[in-house]
């Protein structure tokens, strides 16, 4: 865990993610990236030297119209002294049941944001804090290029300027694989997706394309993270560049 408080501290600190008085949501799914990023948040409070509070929010969608069992993640939150917030929604059977959609995980993430947002505003949070880490960051970046053709990635932090909230990425400079090896050994617990899409997506496609790449040329994703960092595209600049 000691490798990912350091990314997470590299990020807030080049991105100014965090300041004192801020109480952060955190979108909790039950997957490695989400309790990872919890649990890395919670310990940073320690010695970060900034002042801020969490709450733990989770979105059941409730896929074929049944309850998921959120309480390893509850019992986590209990151990970290964290307030945990499940939110059942109807994103299951509306995505899949009532919309069929061929391609769902765009509505899907529509609509998790929205309730995410809502639940963040309710609770009085001005920040809420994803688990998009490295890897998410080069195949959106990919994803973005050859499926829409355009150059852009969702930004390190946005401001919804209808929702007067902050969202954050404290996990983007952590690698997939360091996020999955903290998750093992610090034996977090993880909540398996039920979603009926789960490795069937066009990410999970992109994600193949880039590791075919990566042993084909080793420092691919380096090399793109590289690229759109020194572009200064959608707030990805580097720290020196923004003065």
């Amino acid at each position: 865990m000691q490798k990912i408080l350091g990314y997470m501290r590299k990020a807030i600190q080049e991105f100014d993610l965090i300041q004192d008085g801020d109480k952060i949501a955190v979108g909790v799914s039950g997957g490695k990236d989400s309790v990872v990023l919890l649990t890395g948040l919670a310990r940073l409070r320690r010695f970060i030297g900034i002042d801020y509070q969490l709450v733990a929010v989770t979105l059941d969608p409730r896929f074929g119209g049944q309850d998921t069992d959120y309480s390893p993640v509850t019992r986590l939150c209990e151990s970290l002294e964290v307030p945990h917030i499940i939110k059942p929604t109807d994103i299951g059977q509306i995505v899949f049941d009532v919309r069929k959609e061929p391609n769902p995980c765009s509505l899907c993430a529509r609509m998790r944001r929205g309730a995410l947002h809502d639940v963040a505003k309710a609770e009085g949070c001005n920040k809420l804090a994803l688990g998009h880490h490295y890897d998410d960051v080069v195949e959106t970046f990919v994803m973005n290029l050859f499926q829409e053709g355009r150059l852009g990635c969702f930004a390190p932090k946005t401001y919804l300027s209808r929702k007067d909230l902050w969202m954050i990425r404290p996990l983007v400079f952590a690698p997939e694989k360091e996020v999955r090896r903290a998750a093992e050994r610090t034996e977090l617990p993880i909540v398996k997706s039920k979603c009926p899409a789960d490795g069937y997506t066009s990410r999970q496609k992109t994600k193949e394309f880039l590791a075919q790449m990566e042993r084909e040329s080793d420092g691919f994703k380096f090399r793109l993270f590289g690229a759109l960092r020194r572009s200064g595209l959608d707030g990805w600049g580097f720290p020196e560049d923004r003065k």
